[in-house]
């Protein structure tokens, strides 16, 4: 089985240059799962019903989230009506949506869990504990299970890599829109990325505008932050696995540009 991942999507200009190259990119990896990470798809901040079915329509088949997800409050209800889409699942009991979902492919059956940290950011559930929970529900015949680990740290993403080292597919960080190096399969087969990177404003910082995150950091004083514009960047990966064992055979990385409009 071959599963495509395609790192958080930033407002227009994401979901843009997924729309040019998400049918070459599923063809070229002969996809049989396409994930994407779209918590950042409307403006920049949040998610929305119609973006959810706009990324359906284009052949997703999971899109995940992470702590922007409620920032469009609406969203709290149109969630309900989105099938496919993943909130973390170590969120309180009681938060809308669904934490983890099983997808029947043309290789067989395959599990994501959307996971999100909880160094430096907003608070969570244990993801360590929730995980073995959604583990736990999952039934033995379903041997291909995808993380997307929403996370702050790098060490705390790579602790749960470990920590899931031959009891998963993959665990494929994203939240802080840069690509990593440091793709691998590990000791006991599972596919590890630290973080997927973003679709987004590649002239920008994490996708936003220079000027008013700068002087954010100069001064210290809040700012309005708006999607940036510009060339754009598309980051991703590309997991190969044995559908029978679940067990990785290979990860690598995908980028791809596209000039501004």
């Amino acid at each position: 089985m071959n599963i495509l991942f395609i790192g958080d999507i930033v407002g227009k200009p994401g979901r843009r240059i997924l729309t040019r190259f998400l049918p070459e990119l599923m063809d070229e990896a002969a996809a049989h799962l396409v994930i994407v990470n779209a918590e950042n798809a409307a403006g920049g901040f949040g998610m929305s019903l119609q973006i959810y079915e706009q990324l359906t329509g284009m052949g997703v088949d999971v899109i995940t989230t992470g702590n922007h997800v409620w920032d469009r409050r609406e969203f709290l209800q149109e969630i309900n009506d989105c099938d496919r889409l993943l909130r973390p699942y170590n969120y309180p009991p009681g938060v809308p949506g669904r934490g983890q979902i099983v997808i029947e492919t043309d290789q067989g059956p395959a599990a994501v869990i959307n996971l999100a940290g909880r160094v430096y950011m907003v608070p969570a559930d244990d993801p360590f504990r929730a995980v073995d929970a959604a583990l736990a529900e999952i039934d033995g015949d379903v041997k291909v299970k995808f993380i997307d680990f929403h996370a702050e740290a790098t060490s705390e993403k790579q602790a749960l890599g470990w920590y899931l080292d031959g009891k998963v597919t993959a665990v494929v960080g994203t939240h802080t829109h840069v690509p990593t190096a440091d793709e691998r399969v590990l000791t006991k087969g599972t596919a590890y990325l630290t973080d997927a990177g973003m679709c987004g404003p590649r002239d920008s910082i994490i996708g936003v505008k220079v000027e008013p995150c700068l002087d954010r950091f100069l001064t210290g004083i809040h700012q309005r932050f708006e999607t940036a514009a510009g060339p754009v960047e598309l980051n991703g990966a590309v997991i190969e696995c044995d559908e029978k064992t679940g067990k990785a055979r290979s990860i690598r990385r995908v980028h791809r540009e596209l000039a501004p409009e």
